[in-house]
């Protein structure tokens, strides 16, 4: 009877394990959204924020000076923030250089002069290979004290939430969702993932 009554307390003490080890990825993407919802606004309404920098995320380029069609979106997105008067300068923060032959943040300076943008109101951050790594970098090596984040809607929750917990002071998202994209339930569960982990990074003390 007692091995019995054993077993069952490490059984019940394994379920109970196993279901928060389940539910807290799950939790934690709630979090995420949840804490960066606030701070995410319209397009028509980062005019009147007084942002310092818009920074606009980079993405996959096809070739120098071919955005990806998600790129393209964040590029148009922060010009059109940039032309409302949203704040003077572009902060293109991608890889730049990482792969020979491989360069975000230039095709990012390029497209947006290409589009009007003064050359002087654009800075480039090659090292920003991350998500994470932008928003660090953001931070703390280019001291951004309020930005207007731009990139696509599933990945605004992330960038916004890793801003605001590293410190940066006013930090808005604006969705660069300019038409449908391809292949979203990979990125959807790619994203998943990586709230779970930038989560962790953005805590760390």
């Amino acid at each position: 009877m007692k091995n019995k009554k054993t077993l069952k307390i490490i059984t019940i003490i394994c379920a109970v394990i196993f279901t928060i080890c389940a539910a807290a990825p799950f939790a934690i993407n709630f979090i995420v959204i949840k804490s960066a919802k606030k701070n995410i606004v319209k397009a028509e309404e980062a005019a009147g924020l007084g942002a310092e920098y818009i920074l606009v995320l980079g993405a996959r380029v096809h070739a120098p000076d071919v955005p990806s069609h998600m790129l393209e979106d964040r590029i148009l997105r922060g010009v059109g923030l940039w032309s409302a008067n949203a704040a003077e300068k572009l902060l293109m923060s991608g890889d730049g250089g990482n792969k020979e032959g491989y360069d975000e943040v230039t095709t990012m300076k390029n497209y947006a002069v290409n589009k009007g943008v003064d050359e002087d109101a654009i800075m480039l951050d090659g090292e920003g290979f991350s998500t994470f790594e932008s928003m660090h970098r953001a931070k703390n090596v280019l001291n951004i004290k309020s930005a207007v984040i731009v990139t696509q809607g599933y990945h605004l929750y992330r960038a916004v939430y890793i801003a605001k917990h590293l410190g940066i002071e006013e930090v808005y998202g604006v969705s660069s969702d300019l038409r449908p994209y391809m292949n979203m339930p990979y990125h959807n569960t790619r994203e998943f993932l990586a709230r779970i982990k930038d989560f962790y990074l953005s805590n760390i003390k």
